[in-house]
């Protein structure tokens, strides 16, 4: 994992190295927008896939194959493909006709706009930590999202003088969008109305105590059902387990803490109702592959 974190790219750094030159004047690297092909889409192979940003590729025509970390994954029109920082990704063929939109969306300035923050909180991350990060959307809500990441390039090449706040209002339109995709996902997959019902109270609770409560029981106890029936119900939902759910919030808040403010490692790990600044620090470094102290002076 050190490996993943030394040789990722800033947007900034990735767009040089795949294009030579800034996509637009004047950008700040923040957030960008554009329809790729398939000759674009090997270029990404130059960072060798690992970019210190979210990025959200839907398929317009055409299919797109790639290695996600060492899994083959091949999508067609209609699906979303959610990128996740330090994932490793290889393009290995594209058809003649490929075509998408790909919305890039740096890591950093996500986390340092508080209310885009906590829509992140809120709608990203039950979305881009499902065990396959691809979504088969329906045809209008795939021409829907089409739509939001269009005018997100429209305002990209204005020169509006509101333009970086309306990128940033419209990237948390383009979050929330995906929460209501996936919570119609969850009740087109067939699962009883009373399985949705407590899969979604949890993921609504989520946000609100994984600070203060890093255990199954409490999650369980608000929703009135034993952690055992919780766990099964989560697994069999998502794919993944609630710990982590738990865990995966825990660390995009810690990374965010020690990227922008000055808080000690030890202050961080009482905020986040850790023991002691020790089993956070074995925590942390444990899921991002590096030490708190580390990361922060990266």
């Amino acid at each position: 994992m050190c490996i993943f974190v030394r040789d990722m790219y800033n947007m900034t750094e990735a767009w040089r190295v795949m294009h030579g030159s800034l996509p637009i004047k004047d950008w700040d690297g923040k957030l960008y927008c554009t329809e790729t092909d398939g000759a674009m889409s090997f270029r990404s192979n130059e960072t060798h896939g690992f970019m210190a940003a979210y990025t959200f590729t839907l398929v317009t025509q055409g299919s797109l194959t790639f290695r996600y970390n060492d899994a083959e994954m091949t999508i067609r029109p209609n699906d979303l493909y959610i990128y996740s920082p330090g994932m490793s990704v290889t393009v290995l063929a594209a058809t003649d006709d490929y075509h998408g939109i790909c919305l890039m969306a740096d890591e950093q300035a996500t986390f340092e706009a508080p209310n885009v923050r906590d829509l992140v909180h809120l709608a990203y991350q039950p979305i881009v930590q499902l065990h396959e990060p691809r979504v088969t959307l329906p045809r209008e809500d795939a021409r829907r999202l089409a739509g939001k990441m269009r005018e997100i390039i429209a305002y990209l090449h204005s020169n509006h003088i509101y333009k970086s706040h309306i990128l940033q209002m419209l990237y948390g339109v383009f979050l929330l969008d995906l929460q209501d995709v996936q919570e119609r996902a969850v009740a087109h997959r067939q699962t009883p109305p009373r399985i949705e019902e407590l899969f979604m109270g949890f993921i609504r609770l989520l946000p609100r105590h994984f600070a203060a409560q890093h255990g199954i029981a409490f999650y369980a106890s608000q929703l009135n059902i034993s952690p055992v029936y919780l766990s099964r119900i989560v697994r069999q939902v998502s794919g993944r387990t609630v710990v982590d759910y738990i865990n995966q919030m825990l660390l995009t808040e810690a990374s965010f803490l020690l990227r922008t403010t000055s808080l000690s490692v030890g202050q961080i790990a009482d905020r986040l109702h850790f023991a002691d600044t020790a089993s956070f620090s074995k925590f942390f470094t444990r899921m991002q592959g590096q030490s708190p102290i580390n990361y922060r002076r990266m």
